[in-house]
């Protein structure tokens, strides 16, 4: 058992899942500082000063203290119940900037691999009517025309 679980780790796309589960881990947190300390700042003082991180809607006041709430962080520590709009566009942002890397990605990738070869032609067209026939055709099956330059038309 321990032979076969071995040879299924070090199988090589076991390994290469591993490691794009790391680097997807570590790019997480890059895109979610870019979009947290660089992008919904500039986006937040373009729509007026608005702090997106303190963004919400009070559904229930808290138990240990009332509202308003200037924080997020509050709300919280009252034991209010919010509807965080805030965070889910921050959230919405960081999924837009990850989908457009991964298709950045995969399009360099499709473009810098092998080109597909073209397929052989499996048709020729008939010189008499045109039609498209098979290329070892002897006859052609639309017009009855002799193609191995034997008979005529």
């Amino acid at each position: 058992m321990l032979k076969g679980f071995r040879e299924f780790i070090m199988r090589g796309n076991v390994i290469d899942l591993a490691v794009a589960v790391i680097i997807g881990a570590a790019f997480t947190k890059v895109v979610n500082s870019l979009v947290d300390d660089l992008i919904m700042p500039v986006i937040g003082l373009f729509l007026g000063k608005v702090d997106f991180t303190n963004a919400f809607v009070v559904l229930k006041e808290g138990t240990k203290g009332a509202g308003p709430y200037a924080t997020l962080a509050d709300a919280k520590a009252a034991g209010a119940a919010t509807l965080n709009y805030g965070l889910f566009i921050s959230t919405i942002v960081t999924f837009l900037i990850v989908a457009l890397v991964v298709y950045l990605m995969l399009k360099s990738v499709t473009r810098l691999g092998p080109k597909k070869a073209d397929a052989a032609p499996t048709t020729k067209d008939c010189p008499y009517c045109l039609s498209k026939i098979p290329l070892k055709a002897t006859k052609c099956a639309f017009c009855g025309s002799d193609l191995t330059g034997r008979g005529g038309a």
